[in-house]
């Protein structure tokens, strides 16, 4: 019965983020292992699209600007990631063995979206603010339509 509500889960994800067009392209299952150099988790995301732009808000609790890193490549593919090192707390010896940290976010974060074709990846700015950080997208001006010119038929 689990399978099924996984994929169940795993479809309508894939239906909604087809009919927004913007894939997700962060792997679904990434290795738990906190030892794991490429262990990352997604971040929580909201996208939003106005008329001359699209705003996508994540959450990034905890998380300075100096923490997070937004970048566009192959052209069209924002990246948004974190790599954060654990400070130590006071009274945290060098010798000290961490039995469990739950009160911290995840240090390596990561998530990837494909830009619609009339996104300028020139005109994105990004802000982090309150845990939050805000990424707008300027979208090119439609292209300009064709003229009809009526031809008289001689």
């Amino acid at each position: 019965m689990n399978g099924l509500v996984d994929t169940l889960g795993d479809d309508i994800a894939a239906t909604v983020t087809h009919l927004l067009n913007f894939p997700d392209l962060t792997p679904r299952r990434v290795p738990t292992d906190r030892k794991s150099p490429i262990a990352s988790s997604t971040i929580p995301t909201d996208v939003v699209e106005l008329e001359n732009e699209y705003v996508f808000y994540l959450d990034v609790p905890g998380l300075s600007k100096a923490d997070v890193q937004v970048t566009v490549e192959e052209e069209q593919l924002l990246v948004v990631r974190s790599v954060r090192k654990r400070k130590r707390e006071d009274g945290e010896d060098e010798g000290c063995k961490i039995l469990r940290l739950e009160r911290r976010g995840r240090e390596n974060l990561q998530r990837k979206f494909r830009l619609p074709e009339d996104a300028d990846v020139g005109k994105i700015t990004a802000k982090c603010e309150n845990g939050v950080l805000k990424v707008v997208v300027g979208k090119n001006p439609p292209p300009a339509k064709g003229k009809t010119v009526q031809v008289k038929i001689a």
